[in-house]
């Protein structure tokens, strides 16, 4: 399977920080916000990622990343001119993807838990990945029945019909770029992503597993903050002295004692 990292756009909720740089470049705690989304899909097994930029950060992407060597991967980099909808990264990436599964992850989306065996198990369809929230009006909203399957899914509703939110990760097998190729604009002018879990869904294809570890949607001053504490928190609370938020680097240790990037 093959990785999206989607960490274009212009963060506008963040200005000023984001006004001289990334969003996804900002720090969390120790280290910059796309190492996070990056460690979940080298933890998971995945080693061939796209990294998707905006044009006028693409050279602070590369200095920091490189060719992915140094993380035992490799790195592919596209340019998203304007961002016009999550769903637009499977057409940016589509010679990337080349007609192999992918897993989409969001440049600012944080997690704890471990996905390589939903990676590992993961055969056909789509998958989407939902937390319990206090205000599921922010995100899509994911309506379950009481044995796990989804009902329905509604970007940003007025009147929620539960209180799981869609998380910023999304599985989705060698249909998904074609499926992309169908969907119009929404009235935000963007390629929802819901829109096309909801053509997944239609076809009986749409799978959910809800988190048990953390999830820190970090686009906001507040989850900006509250992501470095709950890092902090979690790396700081192992008892060996290592997290599941690290990220590893293949070459030898210097002299002083070193594990993280």
């Amino acid at each position: 399977m093959k990785g999206i990292i989607l960490a274009g756009g212009s963060g506008t909720r963040l200005h000023p920080l984001t006004k001289v740089t990334s969003k996804q470049l900002l720090p969390i705690y120790d280290k910059p916000m796309i190492y996070y989304p990056l460690n979940t899909l080298l933890r998971a097994g995945i080693r061939d990622i796209l990294i998707i930029v905006a044009p006028e950060r693409s050279g602070d992407f590369l200095n920091l990343l490189g060719s992915g060597k140094e993380f035992g991967a490799r790195f592919t980099y596209e340019i998203q001119d304007k961002p016009e909808g999550l769903a637009q990264a499977l057409l940016i990436g589509e010679q990337f993807i080349a007609g192999d599964k992918c897993a989409l992850i969001l440049g600012d989306n944080i997690y704890t838990d471990d996905f390589t065996a939903a990676i590992s198990n993961f055969e056909k369809g789509a998958k989407v990945f939902a937390k319990k929230v206090p205000d599921p009006e922010r995100f899509g909203v994911i309506e379950m029945d009481e044995n796990g399957k989804v009902i329905s899914m509604e970007e940003k509703p007025e009147h929620p019909k539960s209180f799981y939110a869609q998380t910023g990760f999304y599985l989705y097998d060698e249909k998904a770029c074609r499926l992309a190729k169908s969907l119009r604009p929404s009235e935000r002018g963007e390629l929802e992503i819901v829109d096309l879990n909801n053509i997944y869904l239609a076809n009986g294809e749409l799978q959910a597993e809800v988190l048990k570890g953390e999830w820190i949607d970090a686009g906001t001053f507040e989850s900006l903050h509250q992501a470095s504490v709950i890092v902090r928190e979690h790396e700081l609370g192992m008892k060996d002295g290592r997290s599941n938020l690290e990220v590893k680097i293949k070459r030898p240790l210097s002299s002083k004692k070193e594990s993280l990037i």
